[in-house]
């Protein structure tokens, strides 16, 4: 949609959440720049739409959300003393909608292929590990992507301006040198404006209420310090923690569902062989996913480039990748053998959870070899930690206060007591979440994928198997 205003002509995405998106003719030439059009192709919840049917929404339209809330604050900051810059303003707006343009076909389940354990790399009595190819270089993460693509497609680099400016952009969504730390924060934090828009869009998608947030009311409550660090009010603290636990919440129901996350661990230990087998066509380092990002073949480097990696991965000749790949394509669920999650104190060595994992690693190749499977198709795993406070490796009070300047600024901060400048949220003494914050919610889980024509009658054995490494030998 189109209109024209003082000051030029204005341009109007119309958003199921945020309802009327306006661009300026800048922002709109980049968002038709066709290296930004690719994010029409991924979708936002990996393959969480296979159990959330609605769940299709895209990294073009979040990305668009993300700059809708950004606007928000902006305007907010050309309020405030001390006063943003207005290179600074059109820079945050730029950055916010280009966050996510180095994202990989289904996102981080191909970004962190160098991080996936394999089960028989695990399991202890595996007695022939595999051997792993090394990579001459690891997979970079979507922001040092992103930041390569500003800097070489020329579409996009035209759109905004030159290369200088791409690089400013590019330092402010990935926190690099020459970035403002304080204004990167509003794209990179525990209270950014990625995670404002993720969590309803993707609440809405999947049909829950946990994402829903006092949006409004936060935005409405960041101030700037006269140093000029951000934070938000203290009456917006119950604000601030609802949108801490509607994250927590949203992992727990959505993000970690047993069956999302099933399908995915598929998806992560088949690329991961993929890559190492060197077919496919899968990228086979970081130097080839740079080549990729930094050439034509960008725009066809989607979802369904790693969708065309399965689908010829069903007929490969590796009887586990066959059967990973078959998972995904027939929508065959991996079957949850056993599950051990809760509460545990952060830090903690000696839980439910470790026994589990511990339990399965000495006794899995024996399952195996009892019914016939190898060990491949068993998928030994368990999402990172859920914490209440996510940025930052430590987050009690007294563990923050250990964390590097840059991390520590990344918590959110709360303006209290009269004191001009924020302090971070796990020193607020009413706080809930400085009581909650040294614990995490851990899952650990065992699935199998078994399709074969005896698979009903083995199931019930290997989860009677499995349901006693739950308890404590």
């Amino acid at each position: 949609m189109d209109s024209d205003a003082e000051g030029g002509r204005r341009r109007i995405v119309v958003d199921n959440i945020h309802g009327d998106i306006e661009l300026t003719e800048q922002e709109w030439r980049v968002v038709n720049t066709a290296t930004f059009q690719r994010l029409r192709w991924l979708k936002q919840l990996g393959m969480g739409h296979l159990v959330y049917p609605n769940a299709t929404h895209t990294r073009f339209a979040h990305s668009l959300g993300v700059f809708a809330i950004m606007c928000k604050i902006a305007r907010i900051l050309e309020k405030r003393r001390p006063k943003v810059s207005s290179r600074d303003i059109e820079n945050l707006r730029l950055a916010a909608v280009l966050h996510d343009i180095g994202h990989y076909p289904y996102s981080h389940l191909m970004e962190r292929v160098d991080t996936v354990q394999l089960t028989d790399e695990e399991v202890v009595e595996s007695k022939e590990k595999r051997t792993v190819s090394a990579a001459a270089e690891t997979y970079p993460d979507h922001e040092s992507l992103g930041r390569r693509i500003l800097e070489s497609q020329r579409d996009i680099q035209d759109a905004i301006g030159g290369v200088e400016r791409a690089e400013e952009i590019g330092a402010l969504f990935s926190r690099t040198a020459g970035a403002n730390l304080q204004l990167s924060k509003l794209i990179h934090s525990s209270l950014d404006m990625d995670r404002l828009d993720y969590l309803q869009r993707d609440a809405r998608a999947a049909g829950v209420p946990y994402g829903e947030i006092d949006l409004n009311y936060l935005v409405n409550s960041i101030r700037i310090s006269p140093t000029g660090v951000l934070g938000v009010e203290h009456k917006a603290l119950a604000a601030a923690e609802h949108f801490l636990m509607a994250r927590l919440f949203m992992y727990r129901v959505v993000y970690y569902h047993k069956t999302t996350f099933g399908f995915e661990e598929v998806c992560r230990q088949l690329l991961r062989r993929v890559r190492d087998s060197g077919r496919y066509e899968m990228p086979k380092d970081g130097k080839a996913v740079l080549e990729i990002a930094t050439g034509q073949e960008l725009l066809s480097f989607t979802d369904d480039y790693v969708d065309e990696i399965i689908r010829k991965a069903t007929s490969d000749a590796d009887q586990v990748i066959a059967s990973l790949a078959s998972c995904v394509t027939s929508r065959t669920a991996p079957k949850l053998l056993a599950e051990v999650s809760g509460l545990q104190k952060l830090g903690e060595l000696h839980h439910a959870g470790n026994t589990f994992r511990t339990r399965c690693k000495a006794e899995l190749a024996a399952l195996a070899r009892s019914v016939g499977l190898p060990l491949g198709v068993f998928l030994l795993c368990g999402p990172k930690p859920i914490k209440v406070e996510e940025r930052g490796p430590l987050f009690t009070r007294d563990e923050a206060k250990k964390l590097q300047p840059e991390e520590r600024e990344e918590l959110i901060k709360v303006f209290a007591g009269g004191d001009p400048e924020p302090k971070s949220i796990v020193d607020i003494d009413r706080s809930m979440t400085k009581h909650l914050s040294d614990h995490v919610f851990g899952i650990y889980r065992l699935y199998v994928v078994d399709s074969g024509p005896d698979a009903a009658k083995r199931l019930p054995e290997m989860r009677k198997r499995a349901e006693q490494w739950m308890r404590p030998a």
